[in-house]
């Protein structure tokens, strides 16, 4: 009786066991899935997601089309989302909302740094998949505000965007180089359609813009009301530049938004960041569809997207999927 009891006990016990394993089987396969299963294979990504910008700017603009290209390219999902731009989407990678993003040159350098805006809060898991055109930083009015130069912002209100946002840090700096601060202006933080709704009520008096041109809200505000694009002269080009070396030289082509002439002002990078942890094969068919279909978007910052100005002005790590791209394009 006690051998039998005993023999029971026991193939009980080899049950339990069988059981445990199998249980333990199960979870293992259920974390590999969630992972993705290999960490090399891009194929396991089912989506993506790539923040833009306002739907009055040029991220937007670009957003749709270039995510429709990688998601041809690829065989992954891919939607571009509207987002607050430069600064919120480097957030946004960092916290894992997202796997690419449109970003401001000087913004994702910050943000890397752990300096201006993100002091304290530093972004080490996102790097760059590669540079696309100039941004143009404009000074925004009306010909009938008579506003004409930097120093007739004072006592005005102004649209500098969002605090910590890419075009408040660019107004900031171009204030500072003009001899101003915050303190000399009614600051006003709004979108791009929103300065645009803004300035055409007459409830503002200028609204800085950093975006490529011709910009949509620029665009639209022309259609309504004579635009005035504040200049930046050279010399002050030069000081600002000298300073932070991330500008350039830009020069607004007359002709837009109905300009009579040519205006000098400065511009920084946009780019695209992405988040380190995609895997490598799928970052450069990622990358490899961005610059191979550049040349085929309808707007007109697509032909200035060029291989082999990818890697300019970049002032972050480059991900290696990426970076494999670049160094085929340049054999």
């Amino acid at each position: 009786m006690k051998k039998k009891l005993f023999g029971l006990i026991a193939l009980m016990l080899v049950a339990v066991m069988a059981l445990a394993a199998c249980g333990s089987d199960k979870e293992d396969a259920k974390d590999g899935d969630a992972k993705g299963g290999d960490s090399d294979s891009g194929k396991d990504y089912k989506f993506l997601s790539l923040l833009t910008g306002g739907t009055q700017g040029t991220y937007y603009a670009l957003g749709g089309a270039i995510a429709e290209n990688i998601e041809k390219d690829t065989g992954v999902k891919t939607s571009a989302e509207v987002s607050q731009a430069s600064a919120a989407n480097m957030t946004a990678l960092k916290d894992g909302d997202a796997e690419i993003a449109f970003v401001q040159t000087d913004i994702a350098y910050y943000a890397t740094e752990g300096k201006m805006m993100f002091e304290g809060d530093k972004v080490d898991n996102v790097s760059a998949l590669g540079a696309l055109y100039p941004e143009t930083v404009q000074l925004i009015t009306l010909d009938k505000t008579g506003i004409k130069t930097f120093d007739d912002l004072k006592g005005k209100k102004v649209s500098v965007g969002a605090p910590g946002s890419g075009t408040y840090a660019n107004a900031e700096q171009l204030m500072e180089i003009h001899g101003l601060s915050m303190d000399d202006i009614k600051p006003q933080n709004l979108d791009f359609g929103e300065s645009q709704e803004s300035l055409q009520a007459g409830q503002i008096d200028a609204a800085f813009i950093t975006a490529g041109t011709p910009t949509g809200a620029v665009e639209g505000l022309n259609a309504v009301a004579k635009v005035f694009v504040v200049p930046v002269e050279d010399d002050k080009a030069d000081e600002l530049i000298s300073k932070y070396q991330y500008y350039a030289k830009e020069v607004i082509p007359a002709g837009t938004y109905g300009l009579e002439k040519d205006t000098p002002t400065v511009s920084v990078g946009a780019m695209l960041a992405i988040k380190n942890d995609v895997p490598e094969d799928l970052a450069y068919e990622i990358t490899k569809a961005v610059y191979d279909n550049a040349s085929k978007l309808q707007h007109a910052k697509g032909k200035l997207i060029k291989a082999e100005t990818g890697l300019d002005g970049i002032g972050i790590p480059v991900h290696p999927g990426a970076q494999k791209y670049f160094d085929e394009v340049k054999k």
